[in-house]
């Protein structure tokens, strides 16, 4: 009787489409709930940063693939921390660090609640982009006050008719619908 071999599980690609790891294709873990911000928002998304990305301390919360971190380490940013609960993806997201030689980034495998609740540095610009199913941009929100920088920088993406109740010291600098994706810049 043969012995049975695990299944192979398929890895998955995304691209770095600008900076310094332009074309780079790099691999994550095909998990459930992980859906890597396409190539055309975030090509929108990197335009609307271009000017503030360069020297910049990012937070990529809900990591998962990091595509947004990578991307932003791939830009200029000066140091990324990336986020992300399971284990797997951060694995993966370890990696592929080490494979760009990206010594200006660390993977915290935490919930992005627990590690909004410790202590940290401020940053200049941060990503949310949570499993929709979660429904955790709320309360994501209101825990990242504490660690934005003065003229801070925060990248939503929600499903397309997701409303945000957001108080009054938060503004939306820059909004776009495409497909089933609404995105938002926000300032604070």
């Amino acid at each position: 009787m043969a012995k049975s071999r695990p299944a192979k599980v398929s890895l998955s690609q995304l691209r770095i489409i600008g900076g310094r790891w332009r074309g780079r294709k790099l691999q994550f873990a095909p998990l459930e709930g992980l859906r890597p911000t396409g190539d055309r928002l975030r090509e929108t998304l990197f335009n609307w940063l271009q000017f503030y990305l360069p020297g910049a301390r990012c937070l990529d919360l809900f990591a998962g693939s990091g595509a947004l971190g990578l991307e932003a380490l791939s830009r200029g940013a000066s140091e990324v921390d990336f986020v992300e609960l399971n284990p797997d993806a951060a694995r993966m997201l370890k990696q592929q660090l080490a494979l760009l030689e990206a010594d200006n980034a660390r993977v915290h495998q935490d919930s992005a609640a627990a590690f909004l609740a410790r202590p940290a540095a401020s940053y200049d610009i941060v990503f949310v982009d949570p499993p929709f199913a979660g429904d955790l941009w709320q309360q994501t929100l209101a825990a990242l006050a504490p660690h934005l920088a003065e003229g801070a920088l925060i990248y939503v993406e929600t499903p397309r008719d997701k409303a945000l109740s957001l108080t009054e010291d938060w503004r939306i600098e820059k909004e776009k619908r495409a497909g089933q994706v609404c995105m938002r810049l926000l300032s604070h």
